[in-house]
């Protein structure tokens, strides 16, 4: 049997988030901020959005845990399309925050609507790949060492049900998904002996994130999801918590889609 001792604990961690000032980002940096998380909140152009949040944590947390002082929250500036921006992020928050990134969750993406193939232009492509799977890479990349070393990570990757084939997006949007799934499952082989925890959550028809339309603008898209609703970002958060405090799950991809079906 082996001795190596079970640490599910992530109060004092340092979390990077990257799209914080979206729905997705937002409700998780939330969830692990009440859990005594610090966090390092990325944002491209819209730091307006994560300087009320850090305000509207600061005071929920205040709320529940009134006599602990805060984690700490920073907040960086990186265009993920731009390589340079992206290298630097992990290493400005780690010195902000006089400590390595624990908690990595690439959250931020770049979804252009087009489906037929013969409309994507090339440049919407490369960009979408660059956003959605060459940004997380490099980011897994500047963050492992520091896990590796303290043997003890989490790497949350967040997908897409288009990851698998279906969606309302096209080829380009599905291919940097479905390569964002592959390389959780490489990595998590990888990793795994260093107790570095590598999974993803594949999401659809969320709401209030922006990607898609609210339901009651287009009829017929809440009645196409089974279980007749939207999915809410602090459910993505639920997934994501949930693979922060289970070490002993790695290489999953979770569809949490409302019923919906990849097959």
């Amino acid at each position: 049997m082996s001795s190596q001792k079970v640490d599910n604990n992530v109060a004092e961690r340092l979390a990077l988030i990257t799209g914080a000032s979206g729905g997705i980002g937002g409700a998780c940096a939330q969830a692990l901020f009440l859990q005594h998380v610090h966090l390092a909140l990325s944002y491209n152009s819209n730091r307006e959005s994560v300087e009320k949040l850090a305000e509207k944590l600061a005071d929920e947390y205040r709320k529940v845990h009134s006599k602990r002082e805060p984690p700490k929250i920073t907040f960086h500036q990186a265009d993920l399309s731009n390589v340079g921006q992206t290298l630097q992020l992990a290493g400005e928050a780690e010195k902000q925050h006089c400590k390595g990134v624990d908690i990595l969750i690439a959250n931020a993406g770049f979804g252009k609507r087009i489906t037929d193939i013969e409309d994507i232009p090339l440049d919407v492509f490369e960009h979408t790949l660059n956003v959605n799977l060459r940004a997380p890479f490099m980011l897994a990349k500047s963050v492992v060492g520091h896990m590796k070393q303290q043997r003890w990570g989490r790497i949350i990757f967040i997908s897409s049900i288009a990851g698998y084939g279906v969606g309302l997006n096209g080829c380009h949007y599905a291919a940097s998904k479905g390569g964002l799934t592959a390389m959780m499952k490489n990595l998590s082989t990888r990793l795994a002996e260093y107790n570095i925890t590598v999974n993803d959550v594949s999401p659809a028809m969320i709401g209030d994130t922006g990607l898609i339309p609210s339901g009651d603008s287009v009829p017929g898209l809440v009645d196409s999801i089974p279980l007749g609703r939207l999915g809410a970002p602090q459910e993505v958060a639920n997934v994501v918590t949930m693979f922060c405090s289970t070490g002993y799950m790695t290489g999953q991809s979770v569809l949490l889609a409302g019923g919906l079906n990849h097959k």
